[in-house]
């Protein structure tokens, strides 16, 4: 092909993006990826990756604090916060150079420029046409502010700006108990800045299963992180944040972390991704990719749902409040009945199975290595597999494993 004729041309590349431009690659097909900031995407550059980094920190942060009654005297212990940023800063920059370089060696061109749909064959960026078979998007989402609430990066921040802060706040509103909000909840209130969650919903984590978002509120008023339930913004003046419930609070900042706007390019036929606006996680956005250039279908209704920090959150499938009463058979076991949660100091949480006619319909797990006990449970269901079925796989001891195999006897 001439030197702007490609197969494929993909705008973005982040998680859904590189994906499918590795997956036409292995295919054999030409590939061109126009990414007019960062390889790597919101994922990589100021989502998944730099906050689970910061969070490590603050998890051992957190532990230290506690490791006399591991038997471990630690004198002294201190945050140096620039240096937990400067460290994030780091493995972010190591990881996009390793993708930058495997792009380079599969063969896929790539530009570093604004990249705009002109038809259902060509693209235009950097002064140039570029011709191409097929085209995908995969442009991403944007933190979204409101009419009555906007960014101003300095005292009302989105989750890019929270990223770039080297001084730890003294207090820190945080507006939304989604993923985000939860996992910086956990992160300020570990480096023992005072944290105040405000949600609109009934409960912290609306989408979550109805008792996983109990005990997340009964951890967070353990961790003494104050929530405002059923409550709202209705105006930021003079760095006082009204609230529909009549409480006047004055943080030092306020994080507005209520959402994602997905970004849309005009002409777009084929969209993965963020920008599609369905399910905004990078995980769902790989497997889109796969689907679209390999044909590897996968079933949506089974893409994992997790948040981290200590205990991991991690559910799948049908909540309770979803299900009719009397139609379903609920399983439960406390991760305090694992040896292996008091050998590692965390025994908090719980694992729930919910099925019907031996088969399984969702399931909610509060516990360290939630994110890997998920798995477990989509694997049998994606598979079809019986509750009987499972009952037969040999589970290893000590686990958080074999409390799965535990519950299913419940």
């Amino acid at each position: 092909m001439s030197e702007n004729k490609f197969d494929i041309g993909i705008i973005g590349a982040g998680p859904a993006g590189y994906t499918a431009a590795f997956h036409a690659r292995a295919k054999g097909l030409s590939v061109v990826l126009f990414e007019k900031d960062k390889a790597g995407g919101v994922c990589l550059n100021k989502g998944c990756i730099p906050t689970k980094a910061i969070l490590h920190s603050a998890e051992l942060y957190e532990e230290m604090k506690c490791s006399a009654d591991l038997g471990i005297t630690c004198s002294d212990v201190s945050v140096d916060y620039a240096k937990v940023v400067e460290r994030k800063d780091k493995i972010v920059e190591k990881l996009r150079k390793s993708l930058e370089l495997s792009l380079k060696n599969a063969g896929v061109v790539t530009f570093n420029a604004e990249a705009n749909v002109l038809d259902n064959r060509k693209i235009s960026a950097g002064g140039e046409i570029y011709e191409c078979e097929k085209i995908i998007t995969a442009t991403g989402s944007a933190p979204r502010d409101f009419e009555n609430l906007r960014f101003d990066h300095e005292f009302v921040l989105s989750s890019d700006d929270i990223l770039n802060l080297k001084i730890l706040p003294k207090s820190i509103l945080i507006i939304g108990s989604g993923a985000i909000g939860v996992e910086w909840a956990r992160i300020f209130s570990a480096f023992e800045v005072e944290v105040t969650v405000v949600e609109l919903a009934e409960h912290i984590l609306p989408l979550a299963d109805i008792e996983v978002s109990k005990r997340v509120e009964r951890i967070f008023k353990a961790k003494k992180i104050k929530t405002y339930l059923s409550n709202s913004v209705e105006k930021i003046e003079d760095k006082k944040v009204y609230l529909s419930s009549g409480d006047v609070l004055e943080p030092e900042l306020v994080l507005l972390a209520a959402g994602r706007k997905p970004y849309r390019l005009d002409n777009a036929l084929s969209c993965i991704g963020d920008a599609c606006g369905k399910v905004q996680l990078a995980h769902f956005a790989i497997k889109q990719a796969v689907a679209e250039v390999s044909g590897v279908e996968f079933n949506e209704g089974l893409v994992p749902s997790v948040v981290y920090g200590c205990p991991e959150i991690a559910w799948v499938g049908k909540r309770e409040q979803d299900l009719e009463e009397g139609t379903y058979k609920k399983s439960s076991l406390l991760i305090s009945a694992l040896g292996k949660s008091h050998c590692d100091n965390c025994s908090d949480g719980f694992i729930k199975i919910l099925s019907r006619d031996g088969k399984i319909l969702g399931a909610h797990i509060v516990s360290k290595e939630a994110s890997a006990l998920i798995q477990q449970i989509i694997i049998a269901m994606q598979n079809n597999l019986s509750i009987d079925d499972l009952k037969k796989v040999c589970f290893a001891h000590p686990t958080y494993s074999e409390g799965i195999f535990e519950c299913l006897f419940r």
